[in-house]
């Protein structure tokens, strides 16, 4: 049983790091990651169309303002990856999210820890 209680995330452990979500999604979208506005602040992933902000699911109000600021500032579509690492629970975070991002034309993608690819993660 002491065992156990070492081996069990914590309720703010992730999977993975939100970097290691944005570096592997923004790969396989061919977009550049961390690219940085004359402000200083950082748009995840800026693709050809989209300037997208990932976050955590519990994070969906906070990824709505940076995605729409993003947006505004390259001239691009606003979009936002959010990390579902625990859908039964996340899915109410995606809903609220679904439903300002529709009326605000965000395009949302999610990902999880199995869309991960182990091995871009830790190549060397």
């Amino acid at each position: 049983m002491l065992l156990s209680l070492f081996i069990q995330p914590s309720a703010t452990a992730h999977y993975y790091l939100e970097k290691e979500y944005q570096n592997n999604w923004c790969k396989a979208n061919n977009g550049r990651t961390e690219v940085r506005l004359s402000d200083k602040t950082r748009i995840d992933c800026l693709t050809d169309t989209y300037a997208i902000e990932f976050d955590f699911a519990n994070k969906w109000a906070e990824s709505i303002g940076q995605s729409l600021y993003y947006a505004n500032c390259t001239g691009k579509k606003a979009g936002i990856v959010i990390i579902m690492e625990n859908p039964q629970k996340d899915n109410k975070y995606l809903n609220r999210l679904y439903s300002v991002a529709q009326k605000y034309n965000i395009k949302v993608w999610t990902i999880t820890p199995e869309d991960i690819c182990i091995s871009d993660i830790y190549k060397k």
